[in-house]
């Protein structure tokens, strides 16, 4: 007979002790249990115990995770968190250089358990450690010479406890004073600083920027990025990776009118070029939280091109006009002289006039309206101006070279500017928060000081390139921004490492081989529309999406694992969620790293019935996505996430790491309930299987044309003469 589900079958340890198997009564208080284990040894106050995990972890065993404890799991009778917490508050004030290190070490190890973090934050222990840091490092630099070592353990262990102290989030950063700031800011801005403690100074600098208004404030004053722009210039990774943390969340918090500032300071330090040399083409692999600082970095100063974007030309502005102007003046100069006061008003007016046109633009009259739409606002024409001067040989030619054409085959170079700076703003999300995920970093883009105009300049060329190869008229303009499109996307997902390099894949992707890829993608999804083949389409489709449902349902039985996001990314804590083999129940717990195998059942000690689930809810209609904070702002978050509605009011939330687990599940799911799965996988997967099920069984009919109407059914014969009996 199998023991009872409430009964759990541990070893407890106690120094000097043989370790004692026991069995617990999940049932009983957990007092009940500890005060049982202390008589068993004899020990008296049994309220000044508690067990926690003999793992690396060490976490101390609660009424609330109790739960989690398994068959097998082996458990340590220690002082609780209460006693641990005044005795380690009392250990780390003591006038013993060597007792105060051992106590800040265990303080460290142990501040990462929640329930002695919320037993030591009691004691104003954060306090405590700030007081340490501001005043104690002053009291040990006469002893830093003779006991570096000692001084560095002990500030690195001082800061780390600080770090996994607030990880908790029990206490709010805004109560920290401006001297606390000001050490901190000073362990970053000294050369030579012990790595731990730089690292961990780094990532209280990022997590006061990110959680506090004023605290970006303070830290702004004390930080600048000139004190940051060396930690980038050495070789280890995890230093770097921090930095550009700070330097992205003083980007981030950054008020709108300082945002153009600070981009002006990092291109005077020269940033770019040192990401470039130091980072991206270091000679070792970019890890994905680095990946994820530079993409960050990426779209941040992208975004700085949101205000132009979104700004509408004033037709009666004259230095905009002037812009306009002096494109006209640079394509056209070489033909006339621009000075020429000869020759009445109505006569300029009219060469204006045909200039605008030859130059492409929808208002020959007054181009200036041209640019009144946004997106892309005053952006494209600061493009085209960019372009003009920056690239004057091929501006040149490409205005001459359409305005010499029949105006039905000119490629319009004002009109294909502003639709291709919208394009690449999409196609890039201007003005978009990054994501709090994705790694999809462009190394190209850390080439050059003005990134985006270039990449404009090499597409407006490849735009005209495809017009010609098209033999487009004005007609086909749609066709042809459709084409670039597909050509630009194309090129980038092979992530060139330098414009020049995405030039040459640009090449490699004329408007031909962009024919012949979608020829074979078109074969391969061939969308047979005849009446028979729809019939066989429908009658097939039932059977398809059950094959699909399996393949859901069995991925759900597999798991995955799922992070939990906070505001610190490299302190991620992980959760694994899995659908049980009978599919009626979900088992999920908590991981201490992200699972390289299988990961058993038995691990996973919260359970949650099917038939307890009420609905499945995505997007801006989940629960975590209601709350305040920056998830709720992201947008491929939304995208991601999903929340599984159970009982009266609890919920269980959801982030995918990616939008095919998010489709997986969130099918998965809908089946489990019996709703249909609607997800754009599911649309693809029943599109390829059914078109691949249609080939298979018209194999035996190939060049045989299939008529739209069944052949008519012939008369009965008149007699059955013809019969024959052969017998």
């Amino acid at each position: 007979m199998p023991p009872p589900a409430d009964i759990v079958k541990v070893a407890i340890e106690w120094p000097g002790a043989y370790p004692k198997l026991m069995e617990i009564d999940q049932k009983k208080p957990l007092s009940a249990i500890i005060k049982e284990v202390c008589d068993g040894w004899s020990l008296a106050n049994h309220e000044y115990f508690a067990l926690q995990h003999a793992d690396s972890s060490n976490f101390y065993i609660t009424e609330k995770n109790r739960n989690e404890i398994k068959n097998g799991t082996i458990l340590r009778l220690t002082t609780s968190p209460a006693q641990n917490a005044q005795q380690l508050h009392e250990r780390i004030q003591s006038s013993s250089m060597d007792a105060k290190l051992e106590a800040l070490k265990d303080l460290a190890s142990l501040s990462r358990d929640v329930t002695f973090a919320q037993e030591f934050i009691n004691l104003d222990g954060i306090s405590l450690l700030t007081q340490m840091v501001e005043s104690g490092t002053e009291r040990y630099q006469k002893l830093q010479k003779i006991m570096k070592p000692c001084f560095g353990d002990m500030l690195s262990f001082t800061l780390t406890a600080f770090v996994e102290l607030m990880d908790h989030g029990i206490v709010s950063w805004d109560t920290f004073s401006v001297a606390f700031i000001k050490k901190i800011a000073s362990f970053v801005n000294k050369s030579g600083m012990d790595i731990s403690i730089l690292q961990r100074s780094l990532a209280i600098l990022e997590s006061m920027v990110l959680n506090s208004h004023d605290l970006y404030q303070k830290v702004a004053q004390e930080i600048t990025i000139g004190q940051l722009i060396p930690h980038l210039q050495g070789t280890d990774q995890e230093i770097q990776t921090y930095t550009i943390a700070v330097i992205n969340a003083l980007f981030l918090k950054a008020p709108d009118e300082r945002r153009q500032e600070m981009a002006n300071i990092l291109a005077q330090k020269q940033l770019r070029s040192i990401i470039l040399t130091h980072v991206i083409r270091a000679q070792r692999a970019i890890n994905n939280e680095m990946a994820h600082q530079l993409y960050v970095l990426q779209v941040l100063t992208f975004n700085l091109l949101e205000d132009r974007m979104m700004t509408k030309m004033d037709p009666q502005d004259q230095a905009q006009r002037d812009i306009i102007f002096e494109l006209r003046r640079i394509a056209f100069d070489a033909e006339s002289e621009p000075n020429n006061s000869s020759g009445s008003m109505e006569k300029r007016k009219s060469m204006y006039t045909r200039d605008y046109k030859k130059l492409g633009f929808i208002n020959h009259v007054n181009p200036a309206m041209d640019f009144t739409q946004t997106p892309p606002g005053m952006l494209a024409l600061d493009n085209m101006l960019y372009f003009a001067k920056h690239h004057q040989d091929a501006y040149i030619r490409i205005v001459l070279e359409n305005s010499s054409r029949e105006d039905k085959h000119e490629c319009p170079f004002g009109r294909s500017s502003i639709e291709l700076t919208r394009m690449l703003c999409e196609i890039l999300k201007v003005g978009e928060l990054p994501s709090e995920t994705c790694n999809d970093f462009h190394p190209m883009f850390f080439t050059h000081d003005r990134s985006f105009e270039e990449f404009f300049c090499i597409c407006i060329q490849l735009l005209n390139k495809t017009w010609k190869e098209m033999r487009a008229t004005s007609e086909d303009f749609n066709k042809v921004m459709q084409v670039v499109k597909e050509q630009v996307m194309r090129a980038l997902t092979t992530k060139p490492s330098s414009l020049d390099q995405f030039k040459c894949k640009l090449q490699n992707l004329s408007y031909t081989e962009i024919l012949k890829i979608r020829q074979s993608e078109r074969m391969n999804q061939e969308d047979f529309q005849s009446r028979p083949i729809l019939e066989l389409k429908e009658k097939i489709q039932p059977e398809i999406l059950e094959l699909i449902k399996q393949q859901r349902l069995n991925r759900l039985v597999e798991g995955t694992c799922f992070r939990k996001l906070n505001c610190r990314r490299r302190q991620d804590k992980f959760w694994y969620c899995r659908l049980s083999p009978n599919h009626k129940v979900l088992h999920y717990g908590d991981l201490e790293e992200s699972p390289q195998g299988e990961v058993p059942h038995d691990s996973l000690q919260d359970k949650l019935p099917v038939a307890d689930i009420k609905a499945v809810v995505t997007g801006k209609d989940c629960p975590h996505m209601k709350e305040k904070g920056a998830l709720k702002q992201n947008k491929e978050v939304l995208e991601l996430a999903f929340s599984i509605l159970y009982d009266s009011n609890c919920q269980l939330n959801f982030i995918a790491p990616d939008k095919h687990e998010y489709c997986i599940w969130t099918d998965g799911l809908n089946a489990l309930l019996g709703k249909d799965m609607m997800s754009e996988l599911t649309r693809n997967d029943l599109d390829t299987l059914l078109s691949m099920e249609i080939k298979l069984r018209l194999l035996d009919l190939e060049n045989i044309q299939i008529p739209d109407a069944p052949p008519p059914i012939p008369k009965e014969p008149s007699n059955y003469d013809f019969v024959y009996d052969c017998n």
